[in-house]
């Protein structure tokens, strides 16, 4: 063979798969080695308590010293009053609030400072911080751990809300966080964590605001997102069966959502469905189906349909648990009865 013919072979592309969890720990080392600014801060997040819960954090602080990855006492309004006073001082805060039902403890703190410093300053302050927390139901935790809340924070003016469901979103959207100027609440899925993803190219972001048409189709628009977007493409097996043609959206942040990318789906299939995590009552499901009903009323073939947790605490019993969060059946009936006008 010549050499000639040689050059010509192109390079085999050899790359193992990532976890969403790797995903992350890339993304904050890949940020802190750019940016010595960048500094990660909550409970257990150094390497001597082992990196965080589930280990994100985890050879972080060896690399870059405990001054920059800090653990916390036990207090989440001292993790997020310290990341904000220090975002004030010039600093780009990472803040782990362990779990997403413990935001509560740190509301006020959130609300009426992260979210409003830049209004309330006339423009003259921001706080670059980012907000990292963990929840989803899956391992009996029960009503005090597993709770998705991304509808409260996505009503506050002033802090975005990103939300992934894939390792490459996870890596490119925690580098946007971090790049952008105002507070974005950063919300992870536990039960997604060790699921293994296609490699994805080290540096590359994710736009806020953006979402992705995952699956293209014509009879219905599914929108979701976190770990829900896997259950909607399970269900795509049973809506070809039944002969729908779906297009499903991955939004991927919440607060701001991308309209744009709705609309026009859903103006050309004439119907919707979202599935979220969360309870039905109030949550973002409710938001996206108004403005839709309100933006395309006269193009609409179905009303806006949505499938979500019924209104309760996540049970503890295992049973019971499994039948709250929605499944791939759940979704794909729903689905199946828009477009056959049974809804």
């Amino acid at each position: 063979m010549s050499d000639a013919m040689v050059a010509e072979k192109p390079a085999e592309k050899t790359a193992k798969p990532v976890t969403i969890l790797q995903a992350l720990n890339q993304a904050l080392a890949d940020a802190m080695a750019e940016d010595d600014k960048i500094v990660v801060l909550g409970e257990d997040v150094a390497d001597p308590e082992e990196g965080g819960v589930t280990g994100v954090t985890k050879g972080l602080s060896t690399r870059f010293g405990e001054t920059r990855v800090r653990s916390t006492p036990i207090s989440e309004q001292a993790i997020i009053g310290c990341a904000i006073g220090a975002s004030l001082a010039g600093y780009k805060p990472v803040a782990e609030i362990m779990l997403m039902n413990f935001t509560t403890v740190a509301m006020d703190m959130i609300v009426n400072h992260a979210a409003k410093l830049r209004y309330m300053s006339g423009g003259q302050t921001n706080v670059p911080i980012v907000i990292r927390t963990m929840t989803g139901a899956g391992f009996s935790t029960g009503g005090q751990h597993a709770d998705f809340l991304e509808a409260w924070f996505a009503h506050t003016a002033g802090i975005k809300v990103v939300i992934p469901s894939n390792s490459a979103d996870a890596y490119g959207l925690m580098r946007s966080a971090i790049d952008d100027p105002d507070p974005v609440l950063f919300v992870e899925n536990m039960p997604n964590y060790w699921t293994p993803y296609p490699a994805f190219d080290a540096g590359h972001r994710v736009p806020i605001g953006k979402a992705n048409v995952v699956v293209g189709g014509s009879d219905i628009t599914i929108v979701s997102y976190a770990r829900m977007m896997n259950e909607c493409q399970m269900a795509l097996a049973a809506l070809g069966e039944a002969g729908v043609s779906a297009e499903i959206i991955d939004l991927r942040t919440i607060a701001p959502w991308d309209q744009e990318t709705v609309l026009a789906s859903v103006a050309k299939t004439g119907r919707l469905l979202v599935v979220h995590e969360a309870v039905v009552p109030f949550g973002v499901g409710a938001e996206i189906a108004a403005v839709v009903q309100e933006k395309l009323f006269g193009k609409l073939k179905a009303p806006v349909a949505r499938v979500g947790a019924p209104f309760n605490p996540v049970p503890f019993s295992k049973p019971l648990e499994t039948a709250h969060v929605p499944s791939a059946a759940k979704i794909a009936d729903a689905a199946i009865a828009l477009v056959q006008g049974n809804h």
